[in-house]
């Protein structure tokens, strides 16, 4: 009977102290896990390069650009290169880029160009991160979805890996495409999105969708220092002449004396800006983010087809063409938090921008202005 009891005695010893362990590991946790509170992360950030604490000499700020030969990304190396204190990588594969974007940087003793694609590691020595890379077109794409994923999921994990290892502040350029076709008018970086998991257009949709996720798993997990933007419609200089996005279609066509394609029922509405400062901002701030980056100012498609005939060529037609699939009806963002946290917001107007976004293509297209 003794036998029996001290059996009884050890085991439901062992049993309570299991249980107890368990239960101090899940308060832990619970404690160490932000209550909805993006900017807590479970751990400290890693420990970045000694020379940014350095007594007696105070090293550049060297940045990594992926996607630097874009359209966004060229503007952003050149806001990057005005400061002296800045060293520039660009690290792209020209998919979509071109290295005309930065011919002006070629030979800097601050800047220096990699062809890279971020599918495959990277190993530099950086401070932080302005991860770009990624084909924002439809038509590039839908060319290649299954690159176009890739480069969203296993790029933005490698750019993590690079930010873990090294200890530099992470900015994810994602887009106003994860609210995909939004039931909520204008949209707020609360709402969730209404996107087609297998729709033609989820490569890239859904890609940042799960980029998002893995920077704030990777926030979480190893306390990796994150930012995120979700960039609305963009355009000016440099944009690819034929990408198939609205405002360079029309400014192409009115160029080239051809109809100005407008997708029916036309009534479709989206907004327009140029982003870098805004990118900055949200990097060199506190905020994680997501911060919606764009101009609440509205123009339906037909609204903006007509703008460009009156600024470019008014002798050129408007015609009604059939929809892409999945396209979003109704797209303005809620910039609050840009004007609140980062204190921007668009300066340019479209009026303003259209004539320099015209003299490129113009310059580009070879077609000079009729007297």
């Amino acid at each position: 009977m003794f036998y029996f009891w001290a059996v009884y005695k050890i085991y439901g010893g062992l049993i309570f102290c299991f249980i107890f362990m368990i239960f101090r590991f899940r308060t832990r946790m619970s404690k160490e896990v932000s209550n909805g509170d993006h900017n807590s992360a479970a751990k400290a950030p890693p420990t970045p390069s000694p020379l940014r604490f350095s007594k007696f000499f105070q090293s550049n700020m060297r940045i990594l650009v992926t996607g630097g030969a874009g359209f966004i990304g060229s503007h952003l190396v050149d806001r990057l290169m005005e400061n002296e204190k800045n060293e520039v990588i660009v690290a792209d594969n020209y998919f979509t880029g071109s290295k005309d974007n930065l011919k002006k940087w070629i030979g800097h003793p601050r800047f220096e160009l990699i062809r890279h694609d971020v599918t495959e590691p990277l190993l530099v020595e950086v401070d932080q991160i302005y991860h770009l890379a990624c084909p924002a077109s439809p038509i590039f794409y839908k060319y290649n979805p299954v690159k176009t994923i890739k480069t969203n999921v296993i790029g933005t994990l490698n750019m993590l890996g690079l930010a873990k290892r090294v200890g530099a502040r992470i900015l994810l350029t994602s887009t106003s495409e994860v609210y995909g076709d939004p039931l909520i008018h204008p949209q707020t970086e609360s709402y969730w999105g209404n996107v087609n998991p297998i729709g033609v257009r989820s490569c890239y949709d859904e890609g940042k969708r799960v980029a998002e996720t893995l920077m704030f798993d990777y926030h979480r997990q190893h306390g990796i220092e994150i930012r995120i933007a979700r960039i609305f419609n963009t355009y000016g200089p440099r944009m690819n002449i034929d990408d198939g996005r609205v405002v360079s279609n029309f400014i192409a066509q009115a160029i080239r004396d051809e109809p100005l394609t407008v997708q029916a029922p036309g009534t479709q509405t989206q907004e327009f800006l140029l982003c870098v400062d805004g990118l900055i901002r949200l990097m060199e701030g506190e905020n994680t983010g997501p911060i919606n980056i764009g101009n609440p100012g509205e123009f339906t498609m037909i609204e903006l087809a007509e703008n460009v005939k009156e600024l470019i060529n008014p002798e050129v037609k408007i015609i009604s063409v059939e929809n892409t699939p999945d396209d979003p009806r109704q797209r303005k963002p809620d910039i609050t938090k840009a004007k609140e946290l980062l204190g921007w917001e668009p300066k340019i107007k479209l009026c303003d921008g259209l004539p320099l976004m015209e003299d490129d293509f113009r310059q580009r297209l070879g077609v000079p202005r009729k007297n």
